[in-house]
């Protein structure tokens, strides 16, 4: 419903409730008892309003253009109105003609929407876990031994007299639960207009019976990519018992189902609660802002502009635009008709580019990480601080890339992880090379590399091959003192007991933190990276980097981990218990001359007779990382499954 055809139909539909020719009303007759323009002046509240560009019927209103808003301005001259509302407008829009027009946004909740991409119980099951898919299933099956399930096409509600009154009565009564002030949205006019306008072919009126009571009416309508469903509203009888043990959640599943079967993809759930929503299994929630043009009413400035680039940002960056469609990221297309990007239309979901709209992925991200352990402070970081890459190293490639000119110096402190010095090599720049200090090699030699002067500063931390942390202490210094960039590569963080150092992104303009899932999170195959950083920074690795890389199973695996991360940390705690485990084990062995402490999920072992044990190894079938070159005599062993692990200790003694 991104047409303005569909816009101009329901527009009728709201005059249609009103009793008038023009859809002009109070705000607080359009709150609907949410609440959102609660902290407006009363005057403002109560003052005749003309609603344009939309409806509060539609989930969302494209935001109109400069000429639109023109003629709404003269149409509410003409009536004599002083105010004007276009609700439900998406973030992701371009609100530069509301704005200019003298609007001011005013948030709302999000539209929230369930994608299915495949059978619908492996799905939710992802989504909401087991448990609760059981419980959604279950109350599916009871509910349908209870009632009946009609569609009735609204084109053909003439038809059935009964359902159009028991529709109206229960949305009155819902009206009456909250208020009052609400009923005109589905007055029986409004529903006649509906019934007869160009949208009554493609809705459907939802009815469930219990014998002859109505006990549940809604309004869905097919969207007109013809791809899936908007589910307008929904009102429930809560006097009857069968309707307040969660009768809704249950509709919503045999919605699911239906749509699935009928080849749909998606299904609106409407604004709402984000978290209740999540656990009906949607995956994509759509910020919406109600824009407002009001006497006295200011604007807050801003308003979506793209973040001023880094200072930091090489000169090449500068004269460049974010390329090609990722300029259009936040902009969600389930509902259009995408003939934009030369691809087959006929061979499946997978003929279509990925998602870009991963905004509500990196809060969640965020808000996930931001509850662990180590971690106080990520919660004051927005999405815009966050990139998504195809993997860490790939932040590495786009951040090089990105932030260093050919010439300019880039630090590293070996030993670590080989291919930042590679992709510097690559990229023409420079490496100096500061090794670490101290026994557990976690000391920096700050002095040399602030000597250095470098354009970047690269740090594994925790280390790999390592497995220490770094002093912290000298990890600020550089920070703090430096002139060029420090980048933390926290790959292994989650298996550390020390703070990370993302909950200090928003404190410093020169600090990069780079996060995988590939480790703790158990998605190496999903190829998912994550770089935190000044906005500023964030849009400059934007302009260098591939827009499809974070592909749509990719996004679908990362969304589903995240909302699983009870699991996640049972894992890491297990690692964490067998890591100290083969510590014991391993610094007991003979053939062991020692075991360097570790935060991560590996151990450096130093080998007493490293060419015979490894080919001894080897020889067992088992794989580990010859470290020899970097740090003599020694090798990474990965923690794995207890079954593993005794096998290599079993092979070690085998060397000896």
């Amino acid at each position: 419903m991104r047409r303005s055809a569909d816009i101009d139909a329901l527009q009728h539909v709201l005059s249609a409730a009103l009793g008038s020719p023009d859809p002009v009303c109070s705000l607080a007759r359009l709150d609907q008892g949410a609440g959102v323009f609660a902290a407006l002046d009363p005057a403002v509240l109560e003052r005749p309003t003309l609603v344009g560009g939309g409806s509060p019927y539609h989930p969302t209103s494209p935001a109109p253009a400069r000429h639109a808003l023109d003629e709404l301005v003269r149409r509410a001259e003409a009536l004599g109105v002083s105010q004007i509302l276009v609700p439900n407008v998406r973030r992701s829009d371009d609100t530069g003609a509301l704005r200019a027009a003298g609007l001011v946004p005013i948030a709302t909740e999000s539209e929230c929407v369930v994608r299915l991409t495949g059978d619908v119980d492996e799905v939710l099951r992802s989504r909401i876990g087991a448990e609760r898919l059981n419980g959604l299933r279950r109350r599916d099956r009871e509910v349908s031994l209870e009632m009946t399930w009609e569609r009735i096409r609204l084109s053909e509600l003439d038809g059935s007299p009964w359902a159009r009154d028991a529709f109206v009565t229960l949305h009155q009564r819902q009206a009456d639960r909250r208020g009052g002030r609400d009923n005109l949205l589905y007055s029986a006019d409004a529903l006649d207009a509906l019934a007869h306008g160009p949208l009554a072919k493609r809705t459907e009126m939802l009815v469930r019976r219990r014998q002859d009571a109505v006990v549940q009416a809604g309004l869905l309508t097919t969207s007109h990519n013809g791809r899936g469903i908007y589910s307008l509203t929904q009102a429930i009888d809560h006097d009857d018992p069968a309707a307040r043990d969660g009768l809704l959640a249950a509709s919503v599943y045999r919605l699911y189902l239906h749509a699935r079967r009928s080849g749909l993809e998606w299904v609106h759930l409407g604004r709402g609660d984000v978290p209740r929503a999540r656990r009906l299994g949607a995956d994509l929630f759509v910020p919406l802002d109600h824009w407002l043009r009001a006497p006295g009413l200011a604007s807050p400035g801003g308003g979506g502009a793209e973040h001023t680039l880094s200072e930091y940002a090489a000169p090449s960056v500068t004269g460049v635009p974010v390329p090609g469609p990722a300029r259009f990221r936040q902009v969600p297309r389930f509902d259009t008709i995408d003939l934009s990007s030369n691809t087959n239309p006929f061979l499946g979901a997978a003929g279509e580019y990925p998602h870009l709209d991963t905004t509500e992925l990196a809060a969640t991200y965020l808000t996930t990480i931001a509850a662990l352990p180590g971690h106080a402070g990520v919660e004051s970081l927005s999405a815009d601080h966050l990139l998504f890459s195809s993997g860490s190293v790939d932040g590495v490639m786009l951040l090089l890339a990105a932030l260093a000119s050919p010439g300019e110096r880039v630090c590293v402190t070996p030993p670590t992880f080989p291919l930042y010095g590679h992709f510097a090599h690559l990229l023409r720049l420079p490496v100096v090379d500061v090794p670490l200090r101290g026994d557990d090699l976690s000391q920096l030699d700050a002095d040399r590399i602030l000597a250095a002067d470098p354009r970047v500063t690269i740090l594994c931390d925790p280390n790999n091959p390592v497995g220490t942390r770094l002093d912290p202490e000298q990890v600020h210094e550089l920070v703090a003192r430096g002139r060029g960039l420090v980048v933390i590569d926290e790959a292994y963080v989650e298996f550390s007991e020390k703070p990370s150092y993302a909950r200090l992104i928003a404190q410093h303009d020169n600090l990069i933190v780079l996060r995988t899932l590939s480790k703790a999170w158990g998605l190496a195959g999903a190829r998912c990276g994550i770089a935190l950083a000044q906005p500023g920074i964030i849009e400059a690795l934007r302009r260098v980097q591939v827009p499809f890389g974070f592909t749509n199973a990719s996004q679908h695996a990362v969304r589903d981990r995240l909302t699983d991360v009870r699991r996640v940390l049972a894992g890491i705690q297990r690692i964490r218990t067998e890591r100290d485990r083969m510590a014991s084990a391993l610094t007991e062995h003979p053939a062991v001359a020692r075991v360097f402490p570790s935060e991560t999920n590996f151990l450096l072992v130093r080998l007493h007779k490293h060419e015979r044990v490894m080919d001894q190894l080897r020889g067992a079938g088992i794989v580990v990382a010859d470290t020899g070159r970097v740090i003599p005599d020694t090798c990474r062993i990965t923690i794995g499954d207890r079954r593993a692990n005794t096998a290599l200790l079993d092979a070690l003694s085998s060397a000896l």
